[in-house]
């Protein structure tokens, strides 16, 4: 069986953190499914989703350490074709991936204590954002 829903999430340009974690709990509970399998998944190019906690010292810490990893930079090839200020943002969120893949065990997607399900925007100006989520299982 599968089952596919979105939502809709505005973020405020880069660094903007979101938990969405109980969005995806609401739809893999209202696909019914009991084992399988939830697929998140953020459509666009500069944005990630990811599995972290979600603390005010990581919210910051994670979007940091993608700026010193990849820098803003007019040096990158699609800073110089486009002009467009978010050359880094494009290669920071390919580097942590628009997806994530979470197990599902009696209805509910399997995280831990600590851990929590974020989409994090690397586009250097606010986005509205589309993000699927589909659950595979029985």
């Amino acid at each position: 069986m599968v089952f596919q829903d979105r939502f809709q999430l505005e973020t405020s340009g880069h660094r903007d953190m979101h938990d969405v974690t109980d969005r995806v709990v609401e739809i893999v509970s209202r696909s019914n499914i009991q084992t399988g399998t939830a697929h998140i998944f953020n459509v666009g190019s500069t944005g990630v989703i990811a599995a972290i906690e979600f603390e005010p010292g990581l919210a910051r810490d994670l979007p940091e350490l993608l700026d010193r990893l990849i820098p803003p930079s007019t040096d990158y090839g699609h800073e110089q074709a486009w002009h467009d200020g978010n050359g880094h943002s494009h290669l920071q969120a390919t580097w942590m991936g628009p997806g994530l893949m979470v197990p599902v065990s009696e209805g509910h997607p399997m995280l831990g204590t600590w851990q929590q399900i974020v989409h994090l925007e690397c586009d250097v100006k606010p986005r509205n954002r589309t993000i699927v989520v589909t659950v595979m299982g029985e």
